[in-house]
């Protein structure tokens, strides 16, 4: 196994107030051809970005004015160097991100097909860095001082990552918001069954899971939602996140384990009878240019909306809203909406509905 460095983030003072968010996991480059809708086979040119699932959710948080922070690893390599200067230019605290000795910073490339076509190909063999954080480098400390924590499935597919990504779990009981990102990757894993073994494993530490049907099977053998989202309340989860994709995304809340949020009741959430509230709440449209990074803008507008204690169905809409903004441009972690991006969003969506009667 090949071990981190102790060599700390360059040039960081320790931050001393807790991470709003933090996030841990999967971390690289991103290459993007800048021939849109052509063959890698035949593109010409490219451009880089920071990527990985956790990476981009915690510059979607600090695009949203949230302090947030990252655990993970890069390579010792320039790669390396570029994404702690990506997180430092989006401010998002890189004081938990190390160097692996002996593995690259891996590079992920995709095509682009609009609107609904784009072919991922990740380099991370025979690991990634950022599958190397072993349970006894993590600052419990922190991870329990976090507002909301936020993990993905991926974390769980490789040792060490998936004890590390299992003792945080653990360590956060009772403490703040967790969220796991179902982010089922086929690539990372033997096989479904494999996969839902170990989410399992996690779903009891959670407060929040959020993915889209595929990943809900994986996770609990359901695709249906209403039924996907009361089998993750039945294995302990209080918040369920059902993304339907054109029919727009579900909430699904246990009240007899509240989050906290506020209970402003609205037209569309209805209360059900095995005492769960529910929400559906329908997509912002867009013109697809990349839709690679909506569900990260989403994760990152989920925190948001966790910390600012909305009311679950204003909550969706915001992240539907950043979803789509992002879904129409090229980049991931450069395209993350502001705030009043976001709000202007919801302004002309509701525009929009209106007109259509």
């Amino acid at each position: 196994m090949t071990a981190p460095t102790t060599e700390p983030a360059r040039g960081r003072e320790p931050r001393r107030t807790a991470d709003e968010v933090l996030t841990m996991g999967r971390m690289g480059i991103d290459i993007y051809p800048l021939q849109i809708g052509t063959s890698l086979r035949h593109v010409e040119s490219f451009g880089k970005f920071l990527g990985g699932s956790p990476a981009n959710v915690a510059v979607a948080a600090a695009r949203l004015g949230r302090r947030s922070a990252i655990i993970t690893h890069t390579g010792a390599d320039p790669f390396g160097d570029f994404l702690h200067d990506a997180l430092q230019g989006f401010g998002v605290d890189d004081r938990f991100v190390t160097p692996v000795a002996d593995l690259p910073t891996p590079v992920t490339f995709c095509e682009i097909f609009p609107p609904d076509d784009f072919p991922l190909y990740f380099y991370r063999r025979p690991s990634a860095p950022d599958m190397q954080i072993t349970a006894d480098e993590l600052d419990l400390d922190a991870i329990r001082d976090a507002e909301v924590f936020w993990v993905t499935v991926t974390g769980l597919s490789e040792e060490p990552s998936r004890e590390a990504t299992l003792a945080a779990l653990r360590a956060r009981a009772g403490h703040g918001y967790t969220v796991l990102d179902l982010d089922y990757r086929p690539m990372f894993w033997s096989s479904r069954e494999e996969a839902r073994k170990w989410i399992q494993e996690a779903l009891p530490f959670v407060d929040v899971a959020v993915g889209n049907l595929d990943e809900c099977e994986s996770a609990v053998g359901e695709r249906e939602p209403h039924a996907a989202a009361r089998a993750l309340h039945d294995r302990g989860v209080p918040l369920a996140i059902v993304k339907q994709g054109p029919k727009g995304v579900l909430a699904s809340e246990d009240l007899s384990k509240p989050l906290g949020r506020a209970s402003t009741q609205s037209g569309s959430r209805r209360t059900l009878s095995d005492g769960r509230t529910q929400v559906e709440v329908p997509p912002v449209p867009v013109d697809v240019v990349n839709g690679l990074g909506a569900g990260d803008a989403f994760g990152g507008a989920l925190c948001h909306s966790l910390l600012a204690g909305w009311e679950l169905e204003r909550s969706m809409r915001f992240c539907n809203a950043a979803g789509a903004i992002v879904a129409g441009r090229l980049a991931c972690a450069d395209a993350m909406p502001t705030p009043a991006e976001v709000e202007a969003k919801l302004v002309e969506a509701g525009n929009a509905a209106a007109a259509r009667g």
